[in-house]
């Protein structure tokens, strides 16, 4: 079900990346409905329905007798999907009330805003029940064993943010039903909620890639953490101090926000990526140095030992590039300054397309293709294009971060389907856009051979073949060896980080007032 929730969430994008090019004509009102589409079936229901299943999968893995409260899982899955039902089809008709529900949209449609925000509601409360059968089974190994493992505690804490973001959504969206019932007035702080709960959802798939990425790590190579259990534990701990607070930053656009507000929030939007780089450091360090004690020689030349013929490896090897990206840009972003010229232009969709597909959803689609065969048996589809896949959604997702991010400097703003604005716009905008959709293309493409191959494994009679490619540790690694690629890729961060920001600043300076502009946030 979440394979066919991403592929309809990507024909949406694919429809508005062409409209906005000018490349089939849309009218505004149908342009903003599949922008709708696209946002509700990737951000909500795609991400959160993969994130359960590989939740339960993991869970069930660590305790190694299934799962306990099955009943829970299955009930938390259907109020899931009657969410979905309730919130796409609402969607479907009326005003677009795009992702976030605004209230505003439909205050002449209250009966709309009423199931669109309900199948949110239901979404929260599967939110709550899916993540329960998962503690419950974990809870259960822990009883068994006596202590949580790596992983075990990870997914632990993993359960509890989609468990938080579940009571959040309730919250935020339930003053809407009953307003739109004649219970309650029409919210007046649906904004600000909405920021802090876009905020978790925003980071908590991040979190779950990190978590994928350790699981692959072990699973696909053989190769475990150097650093041993309790400091991986510590690392995932620290999602649960870091990520809260940051959400100051989603409010730079709040006229009455103080400035000392505005630059505690930049501050703290600085270290929500410790916890993030950190695992990064521990995986890459891990792995390199296992890899150098197999012979692998140069700064780099270890790399080429890695097995990337697997298509889980080499979209989990592209997720990390992606995330680098990602990360640059993301720093442009907070600067309390540049927040409001760049929140409400195309910047925005630019960059949190290199996490949101590039990063997360291609370290899903890993986690699929490793888990699924592993449940039926059964290999991909295909597994020899699915490996070349994560390299054409990496070039398409260049194209169209790169030309949306360039746009977003320029001025394009990111809610309008007529981005040439019929002519009277510069030209370079109806450029920088052709980029755009022709990126989105090539992106859409991969995205869906590799979903189609990893949905293969739940048909046909293909034998899963067994992974010959994991070391196992039969190379214990060398007291002392060197592991320097990890560090130089954080350097190189930092230093993009600092680029990305001093462009936008004087970008920013040499544009007429006019082109710049403000917004109404995320």
């Amino acid at each position: 079900m979440a394979l066919l929730v991403f592929l309809g969430g990507i024909s949406g994008g694919v429809g508005v990346a062409l409209a906005r090019a000018g490349w089939i004509d849309l009218l505004p009102e149908a342009g903003y409905r599949l922008l709708t589409l696209h946002g509700v079936g990737i951000f909500f229901y795609w991400l959160f329905l993969v994130q359960g299943a590989i939740l339960l999968a993991l869970a069930a893995g660590e305790g190694g007798r299934g799962l306990a409260g099955r009943a829970l899982g299955w009930a938390g899955f259907g109020l899931i999907l009657a969410g979905m039902a309730l919130s796409l089809g609402a969607a479907t008709g009326g005003t677009p009330l795009l992702y976030d529900g605004n209230p505003q949209l439909a205050a002449h449609e209250p009966g709309r805003l009423a199931a669109f925000n309900a199948g949110y509601i239901l979404l929260g409360l599967g939110l709550i029940a899916i993540p329960a059968a998962g503690v419950a089974t974990l809870l259960a190994a822990v009883r068994r064993v006596g202590e949580f493992s790596a992983v075990g505690f990870a997914l632990f804490t993993w359960a509890g943010f989609l468990m938080v973001s579940g009571f959040a959504m309730i919250y935020v969206f339930a003053p809407g039903v009953l307003w739109a019932l004649g219970l309650g007035e029409i919210p007046a702080n649906h904004g600000t909620n909405w920021h802090i709960v876009f905020h978790n959802m925003h980071y908590l798939p991040l979190m779950a890639t990190v978590i994928v990425w350790y699981v692959l790590m072990q699973e696909v190579v053989g190769v475990k953490s150097i650093f041993g259990a309790r400091f991986s534990k510590l690392v995932f701990a620290a999602y649960l101090v870091f990520v809260p607070p940051t959400s100051l930053y989603h409010m730079f656009l709040e006229p009455d926000l103080p400035g000392a507000v505005r630059i505690a929030g930049s501050l703290l939007s600085l270290f929500v990526s410790v916890p993030t780089l950190t695992a990064f450091l521990i995986i890459i360090a891990s792995l390199e140095v296992h890899a150098r004690a197999r012979g692998g020689r140069g700064l780099f030349g270890w790399i080429r030992m890695l097995p990337w013929r697997e298509p889980a490896m080499a979209a989990a090897g592209f997720a990390v590039l992606n995330m680098g990206f990602g990360i640059v840009l993301a720093f442009a972003l907070i600067q309390a300054d540049l927040a409001p010229l760049l929140s409400d232009t195309f910047f925005v969709p630019g960059y949190f397309h290199f996490f949101t597909v590039g990063t997360v959803s291609l370290s899903f689609l890993a986690a699929l293709a490793l888990i699924l065969p592993a449940l039926t048996g059964r290999g991909l589809a295909m597994p020899g294009l699915a490996r070349f896949t994560p390299h054409l959604t990496t070039l398409g997702l260049l194209a169209f971060g790169g030309a949306g991010v360039a746009a977003g400097y320029l001025g394009v703003p990111r809610r309008v389907i007529d981005a040439g604005y019929g002519g009277e716009a510069p030209p370079l905008w109806s450029s920088l856009m052709g980029w755009v959709a022709a990126g989105g293309l090539v992106m859409a493409l991969a995205l869906t051979v590799f979903a189609l191959s990893v949905a293969g494994s739940l048909i046909g009679s293909r034998a899963a073949p067994t992974c010959s490619s994991r070391w196992d540790g039969t190379t214990p690694p060398r007291p002392g060896a060197a592991a320097l690629v990890g560090p130089l890729g954080v350097l190189i961060i930092v230093i993009g980080m600092y680029g990305a920001t001093t462009l936008g600043f004087e970008t920013m300076r040499a544009l007429p007032v006019e082109a710049v502009g403000a917004g109404h946030g995320h």
